[in-house]
This record gives structure tokens, sequence and C-alpha cells, in this order.
């Protein structure tokens, strides 16, 4: 195994494109640059509309977000990536500044996989590198084990597969804790309607107590986390657990042969390590990186870091 950084221990706790799709490499040479501005685009995905942003040059780079999160959250890397990349950063569905998920709207991973398959699709960036964190990285994971031919390569920042936690009692034990303390509390107050209370139990245990009334300084405050994110996080937690959490076996991930890049943050909650320690086994050769005084939304609590060693990655691929 290649690890550049390894956590002392594990702690106790989550090529071508295709031409039937009219997907083409980008040129590199022929592509025309694009600034880096504030200026957001939309998109009609499957029945619904996406806000993006798009600046640079090169090879198609796409930053797919997690959770409370937005085209906005992957901003310390834009500007820096799109120096050698054409970089785009969007919007999940139900995610701001997108429209809101109805109270009937299911939220399984599905649809995200089906909307990113389709945004790369309609933009002409694939194949693409895909970056993502939490559940952006479930997202990416997924379509590449899917759709290889649309990935270059894979940047994972502590993807929720919790699946994987079944091979090892210590793994079960983990996602027991897991959902009794975190996901049963949340969804109680949500099925409820209570909206702030599921947000607070989920931030809590996610990025530490008091989380949502004093949020790091890359979220907004709470009223505005409450209004614009808890609906898409109340909509996940009202889907079927099952198709929140793709079925992945090592054998199956055996057989992705695109690049990785595993990263974890080195303050986040324990069970992202054995989830990170489980993918690492499975992808065999893979790389595994912690990134030191951050957590699990680690490319904003140390983006000199992140950005260094992704770069790194990316420009040997």
């Amino acid at each position: 195994m290649n690890r550049m950084t390894l956590a002392a221990s594990i702690l106790a706790l989550l090529v071508s494109a295709l031409p039937g799709l009219g997907l083409a490499p980008v040129d590199a040479a022929e592509a025309q640059t694009i600034a880096c501005d504030s200026n957001i685009r939309t998109v009609q995905i499957n029945n619904t509309t996406l806000h993006y942003r798009e600046c640079g040059k090169g090879e198609p780079l796409v930053f797919v977000h997690g959770g409370l999160g937005d085209l906005n959250f992957f901003e310390p890397q834009v500007e820096a990536f799109a120096t050698n990349f054409r970089v785009i950063a969007y919007s999940r569905r139900f995610s701001p500044p997108n429209a809101p998920p109805r109270a009937t709207d299911v939220n399984p991973v599905s649809i995200h996989v089906a909307d990113l398959r389709e945004l790369m699709k309609q933009l002409n960036a694939a194949p693409a590198h895909l970056v993502g964190n939490s559940g952006g990285a479930s997202i990416a994971l997924t379509l590449a084990v899917a759709h290889p031919e649309l990935v270059r390569s894979l940047v994972l920042g502590e993807p929720p597969i919790m699946p994987l936690l079944s091979r090892t009692s210590v793994g079960e034990a983990l996602m027991e804790s897991f959902v009794r303390r975190v996901i049963a509390p949340s969804r109680k107050a949500f099925e409820g309607g209570d909206l702030e209370d599921g947000l607070r139990k989920f931030m809590d245990a996610i990025c530490g107590t008091g989380c949502l009334d004093n949020p790091p300084p890359f979220f907004p405050r709470r009223p505005v986390l409450v209004e614009t994110q808890a609906p898409e996080l109340r909509s996940q937690f009202m889907t079927e657990p099952s198709a929140n959490l793709p079925p992945f076996d090592c054998g199956q991930l055996g057989k992705l042969t695109r690049p990785t890049l595993l990263l974890t943050g080195e303050q986040s909650p324990a069970i992202f390590f054995l989830i990170t320690a489980e993918l690492e086994r499975c992808l065999e050769g893979e790389s595994q990186v912690m990134v030191p005084d951050a957590g699990h939304t680690m490319h904003r609590e140390n983006p000199a870091f992140y950005n260094k060693t992704v770069m790194a990655f990316l420009q040997r691929r």
C-alpha cells in the first residue's frame, strides 16, 4: 500500500468516453480558458435545474459536495485547480440555490449519480477527475463503479459507505453505535417535523457538540442552515436507508481500475477511519492520506494541505 500519511490507530467509532452517449474527451490544447468569477450558470438535468460554476482549462475536474454543501463548498479549491484543469463545481439536487425537496420527494444516492452522469454529458466533461467529500464521495465512487469510462481518477474524502463495516465485529459495533446515536435520533426529529433538532443532532455527531449553534466559518449561520440545508437532509433521512447506502463489497470495488486517492481528516469521527481502511483494503494499491488539523470537511479546514496533496496526485495521472 502507498500511504503518504497513516493514522496512528483506528479509533473506536462512520479513458475513453461512451460514444453512444455523445461524450467526447476534452482536448486541453483546444479548450477555451474560462475565467474564474462569481457567475453561476444553470443546466436542465433529469427534470430539475442544477446550478454550477465553471472555470479553467484542461482535463475536466468535477467537485461533488456532500450533505449540507453547495456549489461554493469547494471554493478554496476552484481557483487553485483551475490553473491546471477545467473545473466544474455544482449544487446537487435539492441543495441551494436549487429548488428544495417537496414533502413527497425521495432522495436516494441513485438519483444523484444519474444527475452527475447527465451533467458530465451535457457539459461535455467526460472522462473527468471526480473529487468528492462525504456523500459526494459516495456518489463519485458509485458512478465510477457503474461507468468507469466516464472517470479519469477519483479523490474520495470519507465516503460514508457503512455496509463495508459489516466485515468485522468492530465495524458492526461502530455502525450500530452510529445508527443508535446519530441516525435514529435525527430521523425521529425529522419525522416529528422538527427540522432544527434533526439538523442539530446530525451536526453534533459530525463536527462536534454545539456545531449548529456555532458552525465553522465556512458554514452559514444557524437560521440559514435550518432554512436552506435541513430540508435536503430531512429528505435523505426520510428515504429508505438502503437507498442511501451503496451495497458495495470488496469484489465490486476490486474491479475498479481508476486511480484513487483516499483522504481522512485527523479529527474526524472514528467511524470514517475504519470505512477508509476498508476502502483501502478493497482498492488494493491505492493511496491513503490523513489531512492534519482537520475533520470531516477537511478541504475547508486545511485547504493548503488538501490542495497540495490532491494536486500532486492528479498531476501524476
